[in-house]
């Protein structure tokens, strides 16, 4: 995998997914200032300041895929530091978040608390645009101590501090909820000064925060994509696509066919990123295909079922394009596959 430039001056934030052989220590660092790092690694850390640089360390490698490292990066100054246990960086128009809860019998309350943290701190810092998050969940689908599903007792909390900021984030930002191989919940985000996100929804799928409660207490907390306009408004922006699996309406579809499930998952990006759709959200000229997806992470929910997801995301692809493959849980127990990247 190529490390990449930026694609213009005027667009300023840009990420790399490199692999384990380019990790920390065995490679150059990179151009441009960093943001931040959220490395996928054999064991869970807590966020630290690297090297001055935030770093989120989240368990999800295992013999089965490799480690990897996602690098966010700027062409602006960056002035990185710590607020309580969490760890950020921000460039002025730009910023970074992370932060870590331990294993806990119920998550909810202190979900809620450490939304809210983040959520107060990034409305302090005037990094209205909510972008992109990722929410990275131990057991997620497994029953906490009072026997509800970890990922429905996490969006109880997450939905409960989005409601109590609703005034100042009216709209919910592209995200991605998936399990890890340690327990505990890892937070990280993306966010920028006002004017430039758009968020998307997908004409083939209900929003998630419509679902019925048949899915939980509270629905999940979060928008399809995000449309991050240029900073100048002259060149093009960035797309930033959730986590997506196989999903219509709001049902699971082809459950227990792996191949089926990593087919509709694309049918479903690809309506999600297409010109019709961005249209329908008010950003015009653009547009995009599922072959624009790049920075992709796969996440395949059984080993065995790794080469038939790697096989099909091969063919649709272009061969230069970032993918790294992850063997975890996803949010529901009868999705396979999940895939989220960014179209730029």
């Amino acid at each position: 995998m190529s490390i990449r430039q930026p694609d213009g001056r005027s667009q300023r934030l840009w990420s790399d997914l490199v692999p384990g052989a380019a990790l920390p220590g065995t490679s150059e660092a990179p151009s441009g200032n960093v943001l931040g790092r959220i490395t996928f690694a054999d064991a869970p850390a807590e966020p630290a300041l690297d090297d001055g640089i935030p770093r989120l360390t989240t368990h999800l490698a295992n013999p089965h895929v490799r480690p990897a490292e996602e690098i966010w990066r700027t062409d602006l100054p960056v002035r990185a530091g710590s607020a309580g246990d969490a760890v950020y960086a921000e460039d002025g128009e730009h910023l970074f978040y992370a932060a870590r809860l331990g294993p806990l019998p119920v998550y909810r309350e202190q979900v809620r608390e450490l939304y809210e943290d983040a959520l107060r701190f990034t409305w302090e810092r005037g990094y209205t645009d909510l972008v992109r998050m990722w929410n990275l969940i131990g057991g997620i689908t497994s029953p906490n101590a009072d026997g509800l599903e970890i990922y429905r007792d996490f969006c109880i909390g997450r939905a409960e501090a989005f409601a109590t900021f609703e005034e100042q984030f009216p709209q919910l930002p592209a995200a991605t909820g998936i399990g890890t191989l340690s327990p505990g919940v890892d937070l990280c985000f993306l966010a920028a000064k006002p004017g430039r996100a758009v968020h998307l929804e997908n004409p083939r799928q209900t929003p998630a925060y419509k679902y019925p409660s048949t899915y939980g207490p509270k629905s999940p907390s979060f928008a399809r994509a995000t449309y991050l306009r240029d900073i100048a408004g002259q060149g093009p922006g960035r797309l930033f696509v959730s986590g997506t699996a196989s999903i219509l309406g709001d049902d699971t579809v082809h459950v227990g066919d792996v191949a089926q499930q990593t087919e509709e998952t694309l049918r479903n990006i690809e309506a999600l990123v297409g010109s019709d759709n961005l249209r329908r959200h008010g950003v015009d000229g653009a547009g995009y295909d599922v072959k624009d997806l790049d920075q992709i992470k796969v996440y395949v929910r059984d080993a065995e079922d790794i080469p038939v997801v790697r096989g099909i995301c091969e063919s649709a692809f272009p061969r230069d394009t970032d993918i790294e493959y992850f063997n975890v849980a996803v949010c529901r127990s009868d999705l396979l596959v999940e895939i989220e990247g960014v179209c730029r």
